[in-house]
């Protein structure tokens, strides 16, 4: 089986990882959050992953650095999120502590992804 190029860069494994611990919390969610919080916590989970993955496939670096870009305002539309589950006590704080803490690493890693894009 081919491995593509976006499987073998750690911010997409990272995030992948991310939207695992996402789709792991929401399940203890309310029921009356289903298709709010919850599903919006899940997209932007996957669009983070998603979009680095879409990005490994254009052919220009101007294209690839916007994917990037899509993928961090993704990781910080989910923090946000984040914020407000645990504002609401639906994510305890010992887990939002672990997704924000796994957060800030994916951002870093996503700028410096897209300097490098920029700069190629």
């Amino acid at each position: 089986m081919k491995d593509f190029g976006f499987e073998k860069l750690n911010v997409w494994q990272k995030s992948r990882q991310v939207s695992l611990k996402i789709y792991k919390a929401t399940i203890k969610f309310p029921k009356e959050e289903k298709f709010g919080l919850t599903s919006q916590m899940r997209r932007a989970a996957i669009s983070i992953s998603s979009n680095i993955a879409e990005g490994t496939g254009r052919h220009s670096q101007k294209d690839r650095a916007r994917f990037t870009e899509i993928a961090f305002g993704s990781a910080l539309e989910l923090l946000n999120q984040c914020i407000l589950s645990n504002d609401l006590e639906f994510l305890s704080e010992e887990k939002y502590v672990e997704i924000r803490s796994d957060l800030t690493e994916i951002t870093a890693m996503l700028d410096g992804l897209y300097k490098s894009q920029l700069k190629n």
